[in-house]
């Protein structure tokens, strides 16, 4: 549970100092899967597929939004491989302009010290 714990609280930290693309490569597996609640604005699918995927998703969402506010709160472990995090966030849509206040929560599932796969449950409006 300590390894459990340390990559949690890693990606606590990362999202909070605003380094949610550069941690990609530190704690995420190759091979890794992000799913969303729902296919986002923008895309076509819900599921990115490896680590490269996750990355250029997160580089796209930063592209496309001015982030005024970004919370990570957690981890929260479930033994002997998960944990969450509630996330939120107040942003302005870069094209619309449109300011969107996210409230969500993820389910990180660890294998072998790295994240192998992160699912996203949304609070609807």
């Amino acid at each position: 549970m300590e390894e459990l714990i340390k990559i949690g609280r890693a990606f606590v930290e990362a999202m909070q100092n605003r380094r949610g693309i550069a941690h990609v490569d530190e704690l995420y597996a190759e091979a890794a899967e992000s799913v969303e609640a729902v296919v986002p604005p923008g895309r076509d699918v819900r599921v990115a597929k490896g680590r490269d995927a996750i990355r250029a998703k997160r580089e796209d969402w930063v592209a496309t939004h001015d982030i005024h506010k970004l919370v990570a709160d957690g981890p929260y472990v479930h033994p002997p491989n998960r944990f969450a995090v509630r996330l939120e966030a107040e942003v302005t849509q870069n094209a619309s302009g449109r300011k969107l206040h996210l409230r969500e929560i993820a389910i990180y599932s660890v294998q072998d010290g790295k994240i192998v796969r992160e699912e996203f449950f949304m609070l609807p409006n």
